[in-house]
């Protein structure tokens, strides 16, 4: 047997690996990372404290800034005041615009930045020439960041100072307040000063609301920003007022005159003027003694308007009927050593309700408010708004002058509208609410609904009463003293009043301050009129005499006649059927 020889077998001999030696590349990351680690701590340190640091800077010019404050903090807080003060446009109950905002521009300067103060003085006065150049130097000479130039220039002006190129002399546009409609409602309106901060009427009352606070948050830039403020005032009417009581008051050579037209359904004032007046675009005049809102702020004795309060007490309380009469016999009456007559003689005989009203009578009237008694008398004044201070939106009002001591002879003149003296405000008041069926409202100047009037009013006499009332004013239109006033188609009734004025603290018997109110029409009222004349002198026509019937109710029946068809009362050409249906029943003197 053969035998193959057998390979020997091969063995692998291991392999085996040199260690790697660390690249140069790998150890020089490695060198990189922990040299960027070590060096890290450093740098994040220095960003840190960079940016404590303009923290701090930063807060701390904060705190500078309103601690001290410097040049353009004045700046921008005189420039936010100039801007922000914004007002509302005032308008009409038609919606016509009485007060409104102009932009403007006024000039400041930074004293501090005007390098040569003389210079500038001279350039400066040089293109506004009404300043006052002692007066700029004084300014431009301090060390403020701010001082006014001067405000409200016109763009002439403007592009004058402009070219004059001064370091350190700017504009700042500002509101300005104007009245497109001249004096017209001159005394409801007010005024607003150069900051445009309401001063007076119904801008004072406006601020009163709240503007300030809104111009103050930055929230009313513009006029646009906020709501129109809507009156109740007719500006149709109160042009025609004006000029009918301008001409009675060069014609009668009064030393002032005063009118109003109210509804007295509503208690809304409709047009009112006091002479002599101003501009509130140009107020410069507005605070002489002689410009004062007489219907709101003079107080007066109304003269025998005030009789007409005497006899819807009377009937009111019930101690006088419309049949009840009073005798006027011997013309005169004592209380100690005083004597009050009858205005003329009287008629020396006995006169019922009506006619105590119609012939003005003052012993009828004293009569009657005797019956009632002093503390009656004083409760039914006090409840018609006679004896306390009327506010309205108006800020400007007057408290009556009232007796300190009320016995039975202050009733008795206070009767027949001596010894008390009101704001004519007051007697509107209470004269409308005698005749719209007994209701009194404060009256107002801003527009006010028929539902927001009945919301305020109170119930101070009888609807029977408020309808005697009407029928007693509407006979003196017909046969009494309003005879003035009495213009076709339009029912007027009204009544007069001559009080003789107090001088040093005696009664003038030549100078008298008149007085007439008339409602329209007489059967349903909804509006009252009312003129008045300071010390008018008589004339031609008039006989010399100088009582309210010759210069008042002239006045008033003319106001009637041009404004009635504004107001949109048609003329009616035959008389209402019926008109006083009570009085028709009971058989009130007149009504046969």
């Amino acid at each position: 047997m053969t035998t193959e020889p057998v390979a020997p077998a091969v063995v692998a001999a291991p392999v085996v690996e040199k260690p790697r030696r660390p690249s140069l590349r790998a150890g020089l990351l490695r060198d990189v990372f922990r040299m960027s680690g070590e060096k890290s701590g450093p740098r994040v340190g220095l960003v840190i404290l960079g940016f404590s640091a303009l923290f701090l800077a930063i807060t701390g010019r904060l705190v500078a800034l309103a601690a001290f404050p410097n040049d353009q903090v004045g700046l921008r807080r005189a420039t936010s005041n100039a801007i922000s003060a914004a007002r509302p446009d005032i308008v009409d109950r038609n919606g016509t615009v009485m007060a409104t905002d102009i932009r403007t521009v006024s000039v400041f300067a930074e004293p501090r930045k005007i390098l040569d103060k003389d210079e500038a003085t001279e350039l400066l006065t040089a293109v506004l020439p009404d300043l006052n150049a002692k007066e700029l130097r004084d300014k431009l000479g301090t060390k403020k960041g701010f001082v006014w130039v001067k405000r409200e220039i016109t763009p002439r002006q403007q592009a004058e100072v402009h070219r004059l190129g001064i370091p350190g002399v700017g504009f700042v546009p500002e509101n300005k307040r104007v009245y497109p409609n001249g004096p017209a409602a001159a005394h409801v309106l007010g005024f607003a000063n150069v900051d445009n901060v309401g001063i007076a009427g119904i801008e004072k009352y406006i601020d009163s609301q709240g503007l300030q606070d809104l111009n103050g948050a930055g929230l009313a830039v513009q006029a646009s920003d906020l709501k129109p403020v809507t009156l109740s005032v007719d500006l149709r009417v109160q042009h025609l007022l004006r000029d009918e009581l301008l001409k009675g008051m060069e014609k009668y050579r009064a030393l002032a005159a005063a009118g109003a037209v109210m509804d007295v359904n509503t208690g809304e004032i409709i047009a009112t003027v006091s002479l002599p007046d101003f501009d509130p675009s140009n107020p410069v005049d507005a605070l002489e003694k002689d410009r004062i809102n007489r219907i709101n702020v003079g107080v007066y004795e109304m003269g025998s308007t005030f009789k007409a309060l005497t006899v819807a007490m009377a009937l009111d309380t019930g101690k006088a009927n419309i049949n009840s009469s009073y005798s006027t016999a011997g013309g005169m009456m004592r209380f100690g050593r005083q004597v009050i007559r009858e205005y003329r003689g009287g008629t020396g005989r006995t006169l019922t309700v009506p006619e105590v009203f119609v012939h003005s009578s003052n012993m009828g009237t004293v009569k009657m408010a005797l019956s009632v008694g002093v503390e009656g008398h004083k409760a039914f004044l006090r409840k018609m708004v006679q004896l306390d201070r009327l506010q309205t939106e108006l800020p400007e009002s007057a408290s009556p002058i009232v007796p300190q001591r009320w016995g039975e002879l202050n009733t008795a003149t206070i009767a027949f509208g001596h010894g008390l003296a009101v704001a004519p405000i007051q007697a509107l008041a209470a004269v409308a609410a005698l005749v719209n069926g007994g209701k009194l409202m404060t009256p107002t100047f801003i527009k006010r609904t028929a539902e927001d009037a009945e919301a305020v009013s109170t119930r101070v006499i009888k609807p029977e009463t408020s309808e005697a009332m009407r029928y007693i004013m509407r006979l003196n239109g017909e046969r009494g003293s309003a005879r003035k006033a009495d213009v076709a188609g339009y029912f007027v009734g009204g009544k007069t009043g001559t009080a003789e004025k107090v001088i040093n603290g005696r009664y003038a018997k030549n100078k008298n301050f008149t007085t007439f109110m008339a409602i329209v029409p007489a059967d349903k009222p909804r509006y009252l009129f009312l003129s008045i004349y300071d010390e008018p002198k008589g004339y031609a026509e008039s006989g010399g005499y100088s009582t309210a019937a010759w210069n008042a109710g002239i006045t008033t029946g003319k106001v009637i006649e041009r404004a009635a068809p504004i107001l949109g009362l048609p003329p009616r050409f035959e008389p209402p059927v019926a008109p006083f249906p009570l009085m028709a029943k009971l058989g009130a003197w007149g009504t046969r």
